[in-house]
């Protein structure tokens, strides 16, 4: 559920009108609701209840420092993948104790960084990695805390470049050598095994894979016990899909259903890494008609926003859907939805039933709210668009629209040039 709803014909961020936050920040315009975050992120809270848990929000899907601040009042934190991300968690007031650090490609400096803040675990992908971590921990004269991510060999049946489950993915060490892995760690003096870790995919939109997943990661719990490894932490990721077109995916209630059963008299600390499901559908993305363009076998509505700002239809086939931000009687047309950037890709939606737009008219994004500005680009020389939450009647800048000088603010002419 979201509080983007139309009124009176108008579309709404909570109590805030579209058009008016486009009248004072411009377009194009990530608007997020600050009622539908928090909400999405309780639902975690409340379905998992008593059970000891941390929910350690993905900083991958959205790190705009005020949205992550929001689940940091509330007790939350952080999945992070790179020295960036774990700057700006702990910047947004996470606490490294409930920060864990995952990705298969951590430099000698962040591995230095993450030492230096005192993060829970390092999830470790790699024997190479281990050594590396150990080696460093050394120099530093501390232990390093970890856990060591488990790839289960689980179809998460998502698309393929955001499953992580499989054997044939970079991602994680293969279940059947993790007992061996286990040992290796155990052995190392300036590493610290504190728990277990798997995350198969994103945008999962069934029980199944997830309730497969623990259930192998859980007998392989009870080896590790067998041969003297304590797992504290159980660490089952994230991916919990959202409705984007038609999906029905589980709520976190369900999910917390058909995992807690399994969990029951298990003495470890869980861990979620939720991210899209948080926060996907918690914000939009406005853009403005620029033109239309009749084609040979469709329209070409062109708009100011384009794949730099949402690259998710470009590089997935990703559906979003789109609607005026102003409600009316209007036929539908067959038209692409697409931006100004120079790519023959660059579009928001493709050969779409959408209902007919004026030049200058406005369009609303649904669900951009994740995998959107955190994956914006400059592209073309474009600046990124503002970032506004909306709280009931008020609304926040959030992060400032950049200018043309800030694409080049960090560029330098050689002397020999001058």
């Amino acid at each position: 559920m979201h509080f983007f709803k139309y009124k009176k014909k108008e579309l709404y961020a909570e109590d805030v009108k579209v058009k008016k936050l486009i009248e004072l920040y411009g377009s194009p315009l990530y608007i997020y609701s600050h009622k539908t975050l928090l909400r999405h992120f309780k639902a975690y809270n409340n379905a998992f209840g008593r059970y000891p848990h941390i929910i350690c929000f993905a900083l991958k899907a959205n790190s705009n420092t005020a949205i992550l601040r929001i689940f940091a009042k509330n007790g939350g934190g952080a999945d992070i993948v790179s020295g960036g991300e774990l700057y700006t968690a702990l910047k947004a007031g996470i606490s490294p104790k409930k920060i864990v650090y995952a990705g298969v490609g951590k430099t000698d400096d962040e591995i230095r960084f993450a030492l230096r803040s005192k993060i829970l675990m390092f999830n470790v992908e790699s024997e190479d990695e281990l050594k590396k971590i150990n080696h460093i921990a050394g120099e530093m004269k501390t232990k390093a805390p970890i856990a060591l991510r488990i790839n289960p060999d689980i179809d998460p049946e998502t698309h393929p470049y955001i499953s992580t489950g499989l054997k044939e993915h970079k991602f994680g060490i293969p279940i059947e050598d993790a007992i061996q892995y286990y040992k290796t760690a155990s052995r190392l003096k300036n590493i610290k095994v504190m728990g277990i870790h798997k995350h198969i995919g994103s945008q999962i939109t069934k029980i199944s894979p997830f309730v497969d997943a623990l259930k192998r990661i859980l007998i392989l719990i009870e080896e590790l016990t067998y041969k003297g490894v304590e797992i504290k932490y159980l660490d089952i990721g994230g991916g919990l899909g959202i409705s984007y077109k038609d999906e029905e995916p589980p709520v976190p209630k369900e999910l917390a259903q058909h995992l807690l059963p399994l969990l029951k008299g298990k003495e470890m600390t869980l861990i979620m890494e939720p991210g899209r499901s948080i926060t996907g559908n918690a914000g939009i993305l406005v853009t403005k008609v620029l033109y239309l363009k009749q084609g040979y076998e469709k329209e070409f509505i062109i708009v100011d926003a384009g794949m730099n700002d949402l690259i998710r239809p470009s590089l997935y086939g990703a559906y979003h859907r789109i609607l005026p931000i102003t409600k009316k009687k209007r036929p539908d047309t067959f038209a692409d939805v697409v931006g100004p950037i120079c790519e023959s890709g660059d579009f928001l939606a493709k050969e779409r039933e959408i209902p007919e737009v004026k030049q200058g008219e406005y369009l609303a994004v649904m669900s951009a709210g994740a995998y959107a500005f955190s994956m914006s680009s400059n592209y073309n020389s474009r600046p990124r668009p503002a970032e506004v939450l909306v709280k009931g009647k008020e609304h926040f800048l959030i992060r400032e629209r950049e200018a043309y000088h800030d694409i080049q603010k960090k560029a330098r002419i050689p002397a020999f040039l001058k």
